[in-house]
């Protein structure tokens, strides 16, 4: 392992807003994030397969009134939302490092306000459809840790991707697809977003590809 990976590791050791294996409060943070972590009652945002977490600390800057969790197994990439956060003074902001598989072990049921899926792996051979985020066993896993308002959000640039997560959506009868679109950025959604891109969000655009959208919620 690099010196450099070797630094990174020890600073999310140290950092507070880093949720990972080794701290105590990695074992009992399940349903007590606002209490234990913010110390406040805002509601929470989370953000899965988050990388470097530029949506995650983006969210934050510009919605000082809630609480937003971005969620990885990486931890380079984690460290570099988190020491962006510790230097910008942002406090609304957390990592969580994990298996998204395990996610049900650090949320309690209606924990979450919000949950986004930005840019995950396509896993494009149908054997593999059930490690998409997107597939029925991550969904039927989401659907109690969302609060019974709470939104469903999914970006991707993978257009194989995005039709079946739409077609699996919309033949469900438990989620109401609320808007999509095969466009992001000639939609009606684009400024809510705040101009905020990931890594591979930034990475895709400038070759011409097509960032799909949608919106959805459990009913």
């Amino acid at each position: 392992m690099s010196r450099k990976k070797l630094v990174r590791f020890q600073e999310n050791d140290e950092n507070p807003n880093v949720i990972q294996a080794g701290k105590p409060i990695f074992e009992t943070i399940k349903g007590n994030w606002n209490e234990v972590q913010f110390q406040n009652q805002n509601p929470i945002v989370v953000e899965l397969a988050c990388g470097r977490g530029e949506f995650t600390v983006g969210l934050a800057r510009n919605f000082p009134n809630q609480n937003f969790i971005g969620v990885d197994i990486k931890g380079s990439r984690i460290w570099k939302g988190s020491s962006t956060a510790t230097k910008e003074g942002i406090h609304n902001v957390a990592f969580l490092r994990t298996q998204i598989e395990l996610l049900e072990k650090y949320f309690a049921a209606d924990e979450i306000s919000e949950l986004w899926i930005t840019f995950p792996d396509p896993f494009p051979r149908d054997g593999d459809e059930k490690r998409r985020l997107t597939s029925p066993r991550f969904l039927d896993m989401y659907k109690p840790m969302l609060k019974k308002d709470g939104f469903l959000h999914f970006k991707t640039d993978n257009t194989d991707l995005f039709n079946y997560s739409l077609e699996l959506f919309q033949s469900r009868e438990d989620i109401e697809v609320l808007g999509f679109t095969h466009d992001f950025y000639q939609s009606e959604w684009k400024d809510d977003h705040f101009g905020i891109q990931t890594r591979y969000e930034k990475m895709f655009s400038e070759k011409g590809e097509k960032i799909k959208y949608l919106k959805c919620r459990f009913v």
